[in-house]
C-alpha cells in the first residue's frame, strides 16, 4: 500500500509536537539566610529584629505556608491545560481482502474560551477502494484539508467547567497568598511575644539577685556586730530566713527564666533549622522593654484602613467570590444546551478513487438543541451554592465585628498598660527612697531591721510590678501591631 510511508512520517511528525514551554509558577522565594544573620543569634545582644528575621526566614510553618500556596499555584497550571492544542493522528489500512481502501489523518483542536468553543483543523490522504459504507474516506489524490469550529449558543456559552476551574485556580491561589500573610502575621506575633517574656524574665533574674545580694552582704556586718556582742543572736537567725526566702524567690525568676528561654529558642534557628536557645548574657539594656509606644498616634490610625488589609477578610471577599461563580456556573447547568457548528473542505489534487463528487469545496452548518425537563439535580445543586454564598456573607460579617472588638479591646489593654507602667515607675521610685531613709534610720540606730527588710523587698517587688507592666504594655503593642499589620515592625518588610 502507498499510504504505509505515510505512516512513518506521520509517526515522526508526532513525536515534534511538544507542549508551549510554560514558566512555572512558584511562591514567594525567601530571602536566602546567610552567616550575619546567625552571627546575630550567636552573640551581642539579642535585638527583637534579629529574633524577628529568624522567624520569618527559617519557622516551618512559614515554609509550609510558601509551599501550599506553591501547590494552589501548581493547581491553576493545570487547570489552563484545559485549553491545551491537542493533536490527534490515526492510520488506517487494509492489509488483506477485496477492498484495498486505507487512509491517515491527522488534526489539532484548539478550544477557546469565548463561547466555549473549539476550533480545529485537519489533513486526511486515502488510496484504494473503499466499500460504501466507508465512503466518506475518500479523497482526491493530494487530500483533503478541513477547518471548523464548534461553539456553544446557551449553555457553556458564558462559563463552563473549564473557565470556572481557571477562574477558581486564580482565586484560590490568590487565598493562598493571604493564608502565606496569615501566617506570617501569626508566627512573627508569637515570636515577639516570647521575645518580650524572655527579656522581662531575664530582668526579673537581676532584681532578685540584687535582691540576695543585700541580705548577704548585710550578713557578714551583722556576724561582725554579733561577735561584738552589738545584737543578739536572734537578729542572724531573722537574716538567715530572708537569705533562704530570697533564694527560693531567685530560683523561681532562674525557672521562668529558662522556659521564657526554651519558648523562645522555638522561633530562633540557625542555618540547619536547629533551636538556639539565648543565655542570660544576650539580654540587652534594661531601657528596652520600657520604650513604649506614643497611644495618640495609635488612636489616629483609620479603623476602615485597617479593616479592608486584613487577610481574613479579604480571605472572605475572595471566597464570596468564589461561590458567586459557582452560582454562575450552576445557573448554567439549568440552561437548554444550543451547540452549532460550521466546516469548510477542501480536497487537491487529481480526483481519486472517490469519483468526482469529492471534487469540491463543501461548507457545512450544524445545530443542536437539548433541552433537560425536570432539571432536579441541577436545581438542587444550585440551591445547594446560594446557600454556601449566604453562609460565606454572614460569616464575613461575624469575623468583621470580631476583628473590630478585637482591635478595641486591644486598645483598652494597651492604654492601661501605659498608665500601669507610668505608675509602676512612680512607685518604684517612692519606694526606693522609703529603702535608703530605712537604712539611714537603722544605721542610726533608730530604726528597726524588720522594717529595713520589709521596706527592700517591697522595693524589689515594686520593680518586678514595674517590668511586668512594661511587659504588659509590650505585650499589647505586638498584638496591635499584628491586628494593625504592620509589616515594618514585624519584620516582614
Amino acid at each position: 500500500m502507498i499510504l504505509r510511508p505515510f505512516l512513518g512520517a506521520l509517526l515522526g511528525l508526532c513525536t515534534l509536537v511538544v507542549p508551549i514551554a510554560t514558566q512555572p509558577v512558584f511562591a514567594q522565594n525567601i530571602a536566602p539566610v546567610g552567616l550575619p544573620l546567625d552571627q546575630e543569634l550567636g552573640t551581642g545582644p539579642l535585638l527583637p529584629d534579629a529574633v524577628l528575621r529568624s522567624s520569618a526566614l527559617r519557622f516551618p510553618s512559614i515554609l509550609e505556608s510558601f509551599e501550599r500556596e506553591a501547590a494552589a499555584r501548581s493547581d491553576q497550571l493545570s487547570a489552563d491545560g484545559a485549553f491545551d492544542l491537542m493533536l490527534e493522528a490515526e492510520y488506517y489500512d487494509r492489509f488483506t481482502g477485496t477492498f484495498s481502501g486505507g487512509f491517515a489523518e491527522i488534526k489539532a483542536t484548539q478550544p477557546i474560551a469565548p463561547y466555549g468553543a473549539q476550533v480545529f483543523g485537519s489533513y486526511r490522504l486515502s488510496d484504494g477502494r473503499f466499500p460504501i459504507y466507508e465512503n466518506i474516506y475518500n479523497t482526491n489524490q493530494v487530500g483533503e484539508f478541513k477547518v471548523g469550529a464548534l461553539f456553544s449558543l446557551l449553555r457553556d456559552s458564558k462559563i463552563d467547567n473549564r473557565r470556572f476551574a481557571i477562574e477558581d485556580t486564580r482565586l484560590a491561589a490568590s487565598q493562598a497568598g493571604l493564608d502565606v500573610l496569615l501566617v506570617q502575621l501569626n508566627v512573627q506575633h508569637e515570636a515577639l511575644m516570647g521575645y518580650w517574656r524572655w527579656i522581662a524574665a531575664g530582668y526579673e533574674i537581676q532584681v532578685y539577685e540584687e535582691l540576695l545580694e543585700i541580705a548577704e552582704a548585710r550578713a557578714v556586718g551583722l556576724q561582725r556586730q554579733f561577735r561584738a556582742g552589738a545584737i543578739p543572736e536572734i537578729a542572724l537567725t531573722e537574716n538567715e530566713q530572708n537569705i533562704i526566702r530570697r533564694k527560693t524567690l531567685l530560683e523561681e525568676a532562674k525557672r521562668n527564666f529558662a522556659t521564657a528561654s526554651n519558648s523562645l529558642s522555638f522561633y530562633l534557628r540557625d542555618t540547619s533549622g536547629r533551636l538556639v536557645v539565648p543565655t542570660r548574657d544576650r539580654l540587652p539594656s534594661e531601657e528596652l522593654l520600657s520604650t513604649l509606644p506614643d497611644m495618640q498616634s495609635l488612636l489616629e490610625m483609620r479603623r476602615s484602613d485597617i479593616l479592608d488589609r486584613r487577610p481574613e477578610l479579604q480571605n472572605f471577599r475572595i471566597a464570596i467570590e468564589r461561590a458567586t461563580n459557582k452560582v454562575e456556573l450552576r445557573e448554567n447547568d439549568l440552561q437548554p444546551r444550543l451547540d452549532a457548528s460550521v466546516e469548510l473542505s477542501r480536497d487537491f489534487g487529481a480526483v481519486g478513487d472517490g469519483g468526482p463528487t469529492f471534487d469540491s469545496t463543501d461548507t457545512i452548518v450544524g445545530v443542536t438543541l437539548t433541552v433537560p425537563l425536570q432539571r432536579r439535580e441541577a436545581r438542587g445543586r444550585l440551591q445547594r451554592a446560594e446557600a454556601e454564598l449566604r453562609e460565606l456573607e454572614l460569616r464575613e460579617r461575624r469575623i468583621a465585628d470580631q476583628i473590630q472588638v478585637q482591635l478595641d479591646n486591644i486598645l483598652a489593654n494597651l492604654n492601661a498598660a501605659l498608665r500601669l507602667a507610668d505608675l509602676a515607675d512612680d512607685e518604684v521610685g517612692q519606694a526606693t527612697a522609703m529603702v535608703a531613709a530605712e537604712r539611714k534610720r537603722f544605721s542610726l540606730g533608730a530604726g528597726d531591721f524588720f522594717l529595713v527588710n520589709l521596706r527592700e523587698e517591697s522595693a524589689a517587688d515594686a520593680q518586678i510590678r514595674a517590668i511586668r507592666a512594661n511587659l504588659t504594655g509590650r505585650l499589647a503593642e505586638a498584638s496591635f501591631n499584628a491586628a494593625t499589620m504592620n509589616l515594618t515592625e514585624l519584620g516582614l518588610e
